[in-house]
């Protein structure tokens, strides 16, 4: 039945999607490449087996669809997309598709409140983090897909897509701030010249386990502060 399948119409289908955002070109070889054949031979498979995963094709390249690939002033890496049902919308941490805020978001907000400026804040603190990608933060996780209530299964997969992003970014662009936070995130903070502005903490999930707040290293002020010594505009968070 995978044979039944175009990959090609389904390749040129996502290459598409991402026309007029920049990463159609730094992209193109990539996405019009064999190694695509296998990922979306996978996820083929996977569904064929009943083995679904999240978030759905469509949501999948939201993080570069929304974020301009020369608008991109911060990248922030996380892990995988949210495992269940109905949730992840393609990305990190967003999770616009429901009027739950999963834990993870919600220690981000909980970091956002006692440590910005309230002038910094955006009182609307809504799930949906778009407004943060329309303000130039590429919000990647390691991973694009993850199967349904398992987190961690798709990273081998899209490792070298991640690799394609963040090495168009390091030779395409000036320097930037790159957020990594987890253990997964940091496996890529080698691919990172110094010259760009690193951040290294936990991944805010990680504060369920211990029962304490999320130590967020102070990130959000870290950022804007950057920023505006590159005279650039502070996020609104």
């Amino acid at each position: 039945m995978i044979s039944s399948v175009n990959l090609q119409d389904v390749k040129d289908k996502l290459y598409l999607d991402l026309k007029d955002t920049g990463w159609d070109d730094k992209l193109k070889s990539f996405l019009q490449g064999t190694e695509m054949d296998k990922i979306l031979e996978i996820l083929l498979k996977e569904a064929l087996d009943g083995k679904r995963f999240t978030p759905p094709v469509k949501y999948m390249f939201n993080a570069l669809k929304s974020c301009h690939f020369n608008k991109t002033r911060v990248v922030i890496i996380g892990q995988d997309p949210y495992p269940q049902m109905d949730v992840a919308d393609g990305l990190a941490f967003s999770c616009s598709r429901q009027d739950r805020t999963e834990v993870s978001l919600q220690f981000i907000k909980q970091c956002i409140q006692d440590t910005v400026p309230k002038e910094d804040q955006d009182p609307n603190q809504s799930n949906d983090l778009s407004r943060w990608a329309n303000q130039g933060i590429l919000l990647l996780n390691t991973a694009f897909t993850t199967s349904i209530g398992k987190p961690g299964t798709h990273q081998i997969l899209w490792r070298n897509m991640i690799v394609n992003i963040l090495d168009s970014l390091v030779w395409g662009s000036d320097p930037l701030v790159y957020v990594f936070l987890g253990k997964k995130a940091q496996e890529f903070s080698d691919l990172i010249p110094d010259v760009n502005y690193k951040i290294i903490t936990s991944h805010p999930a990680s504060a369920s386990y211990t029962g304490t707040q999320w130590d967020c290293a102070d990130m959000f002020n870290k950022i804007n502060s950057y920023l505006q010594k590159q005279s650039k505009s502070k996020i609104i968070w």
